[in-house]
């Protein structure tokens, strides 16, 4: 019964409305407004966990809505102090002006920056899709001119990815680790899950020679096995890596293996008002959850 709702979710995710969506959303989403998202990490942080929060929402269309996301983060991190959370930021580049220019990106990723620079927090520039890849690269560099409380993302599926690395040069260099979720053309990325997972540990691999901090972003459990391994012929120190996970997706006991092994785990948490097309991603992924509640509907 599971499997065949399961197909069924699968095939009709985007045609499902919003009260339904809503009845799962709140196992990806930690609600809409900043009291909700920090009761998240207030919870997560009470049992082991470290957080990083994120604003849902992409491709801001004026700069006054750019401005108001960058204001909003900022009164995060003021709200992340003042509760003394354990708990740093994400950002999107086209959330706070990317697509309106690279002078709005800059000016209020900087003020940013400064922000978790005054709170002796971080700022994570996540990596979007390929044609903003050259412009992220560039503005994390900026940064790190400066500062160390700032990182970016790497996307294992592009070819490019170990050479952008490699040509940052840089002993601060912090950034998380992923396999990539935008649709890219052959051209650029790898297509299959093997090869992508590949070019994961050969990326990683590096990483840990290089004494880069990494994020280690993955929820594949074969993935997993192989990096836990690649940790214990490298002796990699703890201190040089966390591993990261999506708030709510099921990870098979492997988020307190991870604990047992005293290695920090962060949970991104995400929330706003544009939960849905997040949560559809979600539901996409773990189908389970959906089956699970719709079923339980009915009983």
């Amino acid at each position: 019964m599971i499997n065949i709702l399961n197909s069924i979710i699968i095939n009709t995710t985007t045609l499902l409305p919003k009260s339904i969506v809503q009845l799962f959303a709140g196992k990806y989403v930690a609600g809409e407004n900043h009291k909700t998202a920090l009761n998240v990490v207030k919870s997560l942080n009470k049992n082991g966990f470290s957080a990083t929060i994120d604003i849902l929402g992409e491709h801001v269309i004026n700069e006054n809505e750019a401005e108001k996301i960058t204001t909003e983060y900022i009164d995060l991190f003021d709200e992340i102090a003042e509760n003394k959370l354990d708990c740093n930021i994400s950002i999107k580049p086209s959330h706070i002006g990317l697509d309106l220019g690279e002078g709005v990106f800059l000016s209020n990723l900087k003020l940013l920056v400064k922000r978790a620079e005054y709170h002796d927090n971080f700022l994570r520039i996540d990596m979007e899709s390929s044609s903003a890849t050259d412009i992220t690269i560039k503005a994390y560099r900026e940064m790190l001119q400066t500062s160390t409380t700032v990182g970016t993302v790497f996307q294992a599926y592009l070819f490019r990815t170990l050479d952008d690395i490699k040509n940052i040069q840089n002993d601060q260099l912090n950034f998380r680790l992923c396999k990539g979720i935008y649709k890219e053309s052959e051209d650029i990325s790898i297509q299959d899950r093997k090869h992508i997972n590949e070019n994961y540990l050969k990326i990683l691999r590096y990483a840990f020679t290089a004494e880069n901090y990494v994020g280690i972003a993955t929820h594949d459990i074969d993935l997993l096995k192989e990096i836990y391994s690649l940790i214990d012929e490298l002796n990699v120190s703890p201190s040089r890596f966390e591993f990261q996970i999506l708030y709510g997706v099921p990870m098979s006991g492997w988020l307190e293996k991870h604990l047992e092994n005293k290695f920090k785990v962060r949970i991104y948490v995400p929330f706003g008002p544009d939960w849905y097309e997040y949560s559809i991603r979600r539901l996409k992924e773990n189908p389970n959850i959906a089956a699970y509640v719709i079923k339980n509907l009915f009983r």
